[in-house]
């Protein structure tokens, strides 16, 4: 295993079709985590695996699924064709992305290997048409695995083969926990199981027990993010939430933040007033809403992916994903109850060239900062995480700091150094638009983008033929107006600039002019910060990592 010759795909007894889609994928080496779990899972072992956000887990499994696959029909008796791969992941989202992984992986035994993704829960029709020509590998959520089973449209007892649970750590805390055992009573009692996870919790603990037979445990040695060569971290400690705001608007206006950005703040409530706010200085976002279809967000994603945003605005798993816990315990949280408990973001959506994450508000839990964090610095681009922070929210910045255990006891989330005085001649026009962004502009952005989803909607396009009074009264409701927009907060007049800045930054420059594929091309190859000319010898820039 020393001989680095050893170690590549060729080297694993992998299948010549499974080799080519690796190298149309452009894989010329296994990550760490795919190097140690191929080759236990092909000698049939079941496997626990820890490995960080963006290590290449999806491929970890899936290539051994469908080499142990294609090795069956290659080899073993004609049988009938049955379901005999299973994947369980906690989101909508999740399920497609590993369904195209999957298909992505098997291009060039399409004919041999298929697979069908059940994650979508208005589609039923069509998943039992579907599951009815037996795929070879079934993709979803365990709530709607378990509903295709009770209903006969799926079955599992005398064929599953492979079971896999990815993000195992979510599983639970998106309230699957009675689903999943429901779900294996379906389950054949001898099966091969792998357990794929970020962190290991209590509940892996537990899903550990439920599905594992004598596992072999994959605790990698390395860190759950990147070094800090390629993933910078800091924090910045705000004395108010008008500073919060006050940093993020010179942070975006200003262009001290290059490339594209995920904002991450706690509640959906937060993502509105936050969207409403930037609005003010027409500086464009978008709200990844769990309110709102599967693929209306997948949509979103794409369009993110592709360069029509710099800047989309999240919650993550904890709170969009699902306050499951929560409501087993009393209510969910107010502003986030019709959120869809199976549409996170926070894990394993593949955001493309993220080159900055900003933590608007401090994550809940420390492993909830490794899976915002984990959406920047994937494979080999660069990523900084840029953590705002209220006084009273410093013993949680200190669990993140343990989790985190920088070498040598070095710390992880360096000061970032911001000098708020040089920026004070924004702060009216801060307090303008926050007065501007009310409880009410809030709920109607809300209910803007649900009616614009209701009047585009194809599978209710029927509906408003039969009913076209609906329609008018859709249409001629009265139009919402969340926030008053003043043109002239989209300026910023010279004078305002601090003076360190004014020979690096543009605010006269109109992004438009710069299409956004050249703007990620750009800025993908250099640090998401901007760095600073000194003007003077006591001159000292506004922002500077320290």
């Amino acid at each position: 295993m020393s001989d680095p010759e050893a170690l590549g795909f060729e080297h694993m007894g992998l299948d010549p079709r499974l080799l080519q889609a690796v190298a149309d994928l452009g894989w010329l080496r296994p990550t760490l985590i795919q190097e140690k779990a191929i080759p236990l899972a092909l000698e049939g072992k079941d496997l626990l695996a820890r490995a960080r956000t963006g290590s290449g887990k999806t491929a970890a499994y899936a290539i051994p699924m469908l080499q142990l696959l294609l090795h069956r029909k290659a080899t073993g008796p004609v049988v009938e064709q049955a379901v005999r791969g299973l994947v369980l992941v906690p989101t909508k989202e999740l399920a497609r992305q590993a369904q195209a992984m999957i298909q992505q992986l098997a291009t060039y035994c399409a004919r041999d290997i298929r697979v069908a993704d059940v994650s979508a829960a208005d589609d039923t029709a069509s998943q039992r048409a579907m599951l009815m020509e037996k795929p070879d590998v079934v993709v979803g959520t365990p709530s709607r695995v378990l509903s295709h089973l009770q209903q006969d449209s799926l079955k599992l007892q005398d064929s599953l083969e492979l079971l896999v649970v990815d993000e195992a750590d979510l599983v639970f805390s998106f309230g699957f926990e009675e689903e999943l055992k429901s779900l294996l009573c379906y389950l054949p009692r001898i099966y091969q199981a792998f357990l794929m996870s970020a962190t290991f919790n209590e509940d892996v603990q537990a899903l550990k027990e439920l599905v594992l037979h004598n596992p072999v445990t994959l605790k990698l040695q390395e860190s759950q993010l990147p070094g800090p060569d390629q993933l910078q971290q800091f924090q910045v400690v705000c004395e108010t939430e008008e500073d919060k705001f006050l940093l993020l608007y010179a942070l975006l206006k200003l262009s001290l933040v290059r490339g594209k950005s995920l904002l991450f703040v706690n509640t959906l409530e937060r993502s509105y007033r936050l969207r409403l706010f930037l609005e003010q200085f027409s500086i464009p976002t978008c709200v990844l809403n769990g309110e709102l279809p599967l693929r209306s967000r997948c949509h979103i994603i794409s369009q993110f992916n592709q360069g029509f945003y710099d800047c989309v605005i999240a919650t993550d798993a904890e709170v969009l994903g699902a306050p499951v816990k929560a409501k087993r315990r009393g209510r969910a949280a107010k502003h986030d109850r019709a959120s869809d408990p199976e549409a996170g973001v926070a894990r394993g959506i593949d955001f493309h060239h993220v080159s900055a994450v900003l933590n608007f508000d401090l994550p809940p839990n420390p492993e909830a900062y490794i899976h915002r964090a984990g959406r920047t610095a994937r494979a080999d681009n660069p990523g900084i995480v840029l953590t705002f922070t209220l006084p009273p929210e410093q013993p949680r910045l200190g669990e993140i700091e343990e989790l985190l255990g920088g070498e040598n006891g070095a710390p992880v989330l360096q000061p970032y150094q911001f000098r708020m005085e040089e920026i004070e001649g924004f702060r009216y026009r801060c307090r303008d638009a926050m007065r501007s962004v009310t409880k009410q502009a809030i709920r109607e952005a809300r209910l803007k983008e649900i009616k614009e989803e209701l009047l585009h909607s194809e599978r209710l396009k029927t509906y408003f033929e039969d009913n076209p009074r609906d329609l008018q009264l859709l249409r001629h409701d009265l139009p919402l107006h969340p926030a008053v927009v003043k043109p002239h907060l989209g300026h910023v007049p010279d004078y305002l600039v601090p003076p360190a800045l004014r020979g690096v930054v543009r605010p006269h420059q109109k992004r438009k002019k710069l299409s956004s594929h050249r703007k990620t091309k750009k800025a993908k190859a250099q640090n998401p910060l901007r760095s600073f000319k000194h003007r003077g010898k006591t001159s000292r820039p506004p922002a500077t990592p320290s």
